[in-house]
């Protein structure tokens, strides 16, 4: 039976739910009933029927709405969860898109604020509209330029003004009427990432697994792909999705021949029971790209993430093959300047660091007082200038200043992305050339380093995964140093 609600709240139609099973249940069922919606009025479209102005009404195709309120009451102190305490009795809420996707997501988060904070849960409908391009963009895409035109008289378009990242960034804050967020992530948002992130990688967002590694070699692809082939045959994963949707399970063909053309970032997906597996994303080179795919990767709010790929060493110490496991980093890319200035320091996760530097160990087979012989520690910098060596006099005295170890194109810039989306990071690059000691990479000396140490470096980047999985298992990987004042409750 539906409730009204003490609180302004942009929903109507709010049914209590005793338990998150009940929440995701009804969530699903109104978004289907929405989707209905939009594709019998589509079909009639279609069809040359007359059709009305779009409807700006309640009642019409919209979001399904999620609501916590919780009450004025003292939460005790644990050290395993990321959330606060809450003074007095407040509301919180959220726009919700494809709850199948999340399903386990959101039973998992409403779990914890159920538990934690006797929150009371409430689905009803919003007053958002869900635009035809999100609901039906592969139908929409057949239409003819002049039908394509008239789409926007008779159904909801994509609002860009909201579809944005103010909660993430803080400014969420300054507005205290209303419901408080719930999550980071409005419906439109996500909407938004998902479509492009099968634009971007050439897979579906529902083959992401929880923990993703970055990098920026096809090398490393090459070496994933045949490592979680072996993985499928041998049962301990349930599959490998390749780009184009490509699948191999075990003991079975591939379902579909290799995609004849490579999106711009294509993701590899080792997929394990509940999204446990790892997905290795090949984002080329530059912090645009890095930038792109994390701002949409960040809505299927992953473990971790982690960048593995190559740099140049600054040492004279370093050689060629060593490692270099960034504590801090120099944001030279200024691709998220805007967003989140430089003077912002991103902190590192222990958790992460420690993990990384015991895969390094293992697979490595060093003994820990000869690690400092293969693994550097400092920081790195990211440049968004490929040929930043024919401006070395410019750059110097900054690298000097910076005590700076190594530099690349990608990490800074992942690392910034993480911290503004709540998604713990790191960094383990190897060092492929010594631009500063005379050994600038050409192509020769490249293909020497890679034969050498592409194989070693990826499994440190798996076996760190494997660390990581267990730390998130265990309630403590999610670090309170990525979560801000008035922080929404879902991570």
């Amino acid at each position: 039976m539906a409730e009204m609600l003490d609180f302004d709240v942009p929903a109507s139609d709010l049914v209590a739910c005793a338990s998150p099973k009940e929440a995701t249940a009804r969530l699903e069922a109104l978004y289907e009933e929405a989707h209905a919606q939009i594709r019998a009025r589509f079909d009639r479209y279609l069809a040359g029927e007359a059709v009305d102005d779009v409807n700006h009404g309640e009642g019409g195709a919209v979001y399904p709405y999620l609501c916590a309120v919780v009450p004025a009451e003292a939460a005790p102190q644990t050290s395993k969860l990321a959330l606060g305490q809450i003074a007095s009795v407040s509301v919180h809420g959220a726009t919700v898109t494809q709850p199948s996707l999340f399903s386990n997501y959101f039973e998992e988060q409403l779990a914890r604020i159920m538990d934690r904070f006797s929150a009371k849960v409430y689905v009803g409908r919003s007053f958002t509209p869900i635009p035809l391009t999100f609901a039906l963009e592969k139908a929409t895409a057949n239409l003819t330029a002049e039908k394509r035109n008239h789409l926007q008289y008779h159904f909801h378009t994509p609002n860009l003004v909201s579809t944005n990242d103010d909660i993430v960034d803080g400014h969420f804050i300054l507005k205290r009427h209303g419901a408080m967020p719930l999550s980071l992530f409005t419906a439109e948002r996500i909407d938004y990432s998902l479509h492009r992130i099968q634009h971007y990688t050439a897979t579906k967002p529902e083959h992401f697994q929880n923990y993703i590694l970055f990098t920026n070699y096809q090398r490393y692809v090459d070496e994933f792909v045949e490592f979680a082939k072996a993985e499928v045959e041998a049962g301990r994963a349930e599959a490998l999705i390749e780009p184009g949707d490509r699948v191999t399970m075990k003991g079975k063909e591939p379902s579909a021949p290799p995609t004849a053309r490579l999106p711009q970032m294509p993701a590899y997906h080792l997929a394990q029971k509940g999204h446990d597996g790892v997905t290795l994303v090949n984002i080329g080179v530059g912090p645009s790209n890095a930038k792109t795919i994390t701002d949409h990767l960040a809505v299927l709010r992953p473990h971790v993430w982690l960048m593995i790929g190559h740099c140049g060493g600054l040492r004279r110490s370093q050689r060629l093959g060593d490692y270099v496991l960034a504590h801090a980093y120099l944001r030279e890319d200024n691709v998220l300047d805007d967003v989140l200035p430089p003077s912002v320091p991103l902190p590192t996760l222990a958790e992460v660091q420690l993990a990384m530097t015991q895969a390094v160990q293992e697979v490595s087979k060093v003994e820990k007082r000869e690690l400092k012989e293969h693994l550097r520690t400092g920081t790195v910098v990211t440049t968004g200038d490929r040929n930043w060596e024919l401006r070395f006099e410019r750059n110097a005295v900054r690298l000097n200043q910076a005590r700076a170890i190594a530099i690349d194109m990608e990490s800074a810039t992942i690392a910034a992305n993480g911290y503004r989306y709540r998604v713990p990071y790191g960094t383990l690059l190897c060092v492929s050339d010594r631009p500063l000691h005379g050994e600038v990479k050409l192509p020769g000396m490249a293909d020497a380093f890679y034969q050498e140490r592409i194989s070693q470096h990826l499994d440190i980047g798996l076996r760190a995964i494997d660390i990581l999985r267990q730390e998130a298992r265990g309630g403590t990987l999610h670090s309170r140093k990525l979560r801000s004042f008035d922080e929404p409750f879902f991570r």
